[in-house]
């Protein structure tokens, strides 16, 4: 499928046409068909000479409703520009070709209707007008053709040149992210409530999840020209219904989009390209179908009045946004001054995530970096930021195709300044841990990632590796770096003698406490492997375990603690846990509640 929109001028016959070549009656409102003219958004569909179908967004010509028109021809790829031949030219022309034009569209069609209400030189010279006119803007010089809806006359013609366009306009990107820009949303008893859009990129199936409004929602059903379908792609009108989804919670210029996959802004900095008036502060932007109140600051100035770029030029503004949408860089929108009722600019959008301006002189700055395009770019995101994950970028649309100038890890891209800013943090840390505790040198893993403030814990391992960093148990260090006691050490080398003489004979803890070795000393000691740790308080000599056990294994099978305690020459103290640690080692094996066995 493809879709189409319709533009021009109120009454020039742009329903007619399309019922026309349709056989559809597009005006959906009782209201509408009463005063001969569109007042929302009207769909119809036909089928090409190719067997391929094209579905028609009739949008209303009428001043009034603009608005309607701009949530119609936004989601589109191409346009069909009606002038009825008998009036030419008008004013609501001249504004939907401004919108065609600010959002960059650059496929379509002319279509001069009524020409059984005109003659044939007078028809000649609206063709002729409406060329040179539409030559001027993004759709440049497009197919102009003369047809009545009423008599037939063109028609035929005017299907073969929607043939040649629908096979000029670029293959839509099937593996794209969702987002469906809601048009309309109703209830259909029991169903439930259904929206429709027209899908641009992507794919859309039966039991899907998106998201909407922040929540998961499921697709309980899909139509594509009032058929029922199991997946739509893009391009395509679609209606799409949900389950368990008030109608009363969704609108026009609502999204329905891929979980996830979409970073809501409600601050971009654009390009606004063509300028068509001087831009006042508050403008409404139209993107997809929404409208959205924003506060405009041009960037070129710090000083708001002055410098203020004239008509047809190119400038760079900051947009506000009165709520979040889901935009990213590359999006096309309009602004338009809800004052003046005219179309402002054409919107580029080239970042949906610009930083804050705090200093004076940022704006002018910003705006300079925008226009010569440095400013929106892979490395300008990344060194901004230090680090931001491919996911991040993607949702902005900023493409990570090319990622020269920046280190890659993984799903992060680095800039490099910040690596090497991480890599001296931690070099930082790590001493300054190892000078304040010497006897456990090694610093955790949890608290170095907090001091250099990590975005992904996995990126401590590589900037380790890369420092030459040992990491092992949770913790990380200067291979050379070993636990010391510092003025415990005199202390330690006592208890040394005393537990090579006999390896059980464990310090009481009052004795420790006179040597002045507390708990942290005992755990460096462990560490080091000068002593075998049974309790906080409590050591042994570092090969307790293997004596004991090949005393243990002497005794009658099976054996008593008791037993046990005699064959070690030590008290119940020390040896009730070197039982427990024999177990935990494997060594050996409980019996029953008193006996003990070692293990074959």
């Amino acid at each position: 499928m493809r879709v189409i929109a319709t533009a021009g001028h109120v009454d020039h016959g742009k329903s007619r046409l399309v019922r026309a070549l349709t056989g559809m009656e597009p005006d959906r409102w009782a209201e509408e068909r009463r005063r001969g003219m569109t007042i929302d958004l009207g769909y119809a569909w036909t089928t090409l000479d190719s067997g391929e179908q094209l579905a028609f967004v009739d949008v209303p010509g009428h001043q009034r409703f603009v608005t309607n028109m701009l949530a119609g021809v936004g989601p589109v790829p191409a346009v069909l520009l009606v002038i009825a031949a008998d009036e030419g030219w008008r004013r609501q022309t001249s504004e939907h070709l401004d919108a065609i034009d600010a959002l960059r569209i650059r496929h379509g069609l002319i279509a001069v209707t009524r020409s059984d209400l005109a003659s044939p030189s007078q028809t000649a010279a609206v063709l002729a007008d409406a060329r040179q006119r539409v030559a001027r803007s993004s759709l440049g010089e497009v197919p102009a053709l003369a047809v009545s809806g009423e008599t037939g006359a063109g028609i035929e013609q005017l299907r073969a040149a929607l043939q040649e366009l629908v096979d000029a306009l670029p293959a839509p990107d099937l593996d794209q992210r969702v987002r469906l820009w809601v048009d309309r949303a109703f209830t259909v008893k029991g169903s439930g409530t259904v929206l429709t859009g027209t899908l641009g990129a992507g794919q859309i199936a039966v039991g899907d999840e998106l998201e909407l409004h922040g929540r998961t929602v499921v697709v309980r059903g899909l139509q594509q020209l009032a058929s029922r379908s199991e997946r739509a792609r893009a391009v395509a009108r679609v209606a799409v219904n949900l389950r368990s989804i008030p109608r009363q919670q969704v609108a026009r210029g609502d999204c329905l989009l891929t979980p996830g996959a979409w970073r809501f802004s409600d601050c971009l900095d654009v390009l606004l390209d063509p300028l068509l008036a001087e831009p006042h502060s508050q403008q409404v932007l139209h993107i997809g179908s929404a409208s959205v109140p924003v506060r405009l600051r041009l960037l070129g100035t710090d000083e708001p009045g002055r410098d203020q770029p004239g008509a047809d030029e190119l400038a760079t503004a900051r947009l506000t946004l009165a709520r979040p949408m889901p935009v990213q860089a590359g999006d096309r929108a309009v602004l338009r001054d809800p004052g003046q009722q005219s179309i402002t600019a054409g919107v580029l959008v080239l970042d949906a995530d610009p930083p804050a301006l705090t200093k004076r002189g940022a704006a002018r700055a910003r705006g300079a970096r925008l226009a010569d395009g440095t400013a929106a770019g892979l490395a300008d995101q990344v060194r901004r930021r230090g680090a931001v994950s491919r996911t991040t970028l993607t949702a902005l649309g900023v493409p990570v195709s090319d990622t020269t100038g920046v280190l890659v890890r993984g799903d992060w891209l680095i800039d490099p300044g910040t690596w090497q800013h991480w890599q001296d943090a931690l070099l930082a840390a790590v001493d300054r841990h190892a000078a304040a505790d010497p006897r456990q040198p090694h610093l955790s893993e949890d608290a170095a990632r907090q001091a250099l403030g990590l975005p992904e814990p996995r990126l401590l391992a590589e900037l380790a590796a890369g420092l030459g960093l040992r990491t092992e148990g949770g913790r990380i260090g200067r291979p050379e770096a070993l636990p010391t006691l510092g003025a415990a050490e005199q202390s330690l080398r006592l208890v040394d003698q005393r537990l090579a003489k006999d390896p059980f004979d464990a310090p009481e803890r009052t004795e420790l406490a006179e040597l002045g070795l507390g708990v942290k000393d005992l755990a460096a000691a462990a560490r080091t492997g000068r002593v075998l740790r049974l309790a906080p308080d409590l050591v042994v000599a570092p090969d307790a375990l293997e004596r004991a056990a090949a005393l243990v294994r002497a005794l009658p099978q099976p054996f008593t603690a008791s037993q046990a305690r005699q064959a070690l020459g030590t008290t119940r103290r020390v040896a009730l846990p070197l039982l427990e640690q024999l177990d935990a080692a494997g060594l050996t094996v409980r019996i029953d509640g008193t006996r003990r066995a070692v293990r074959s």
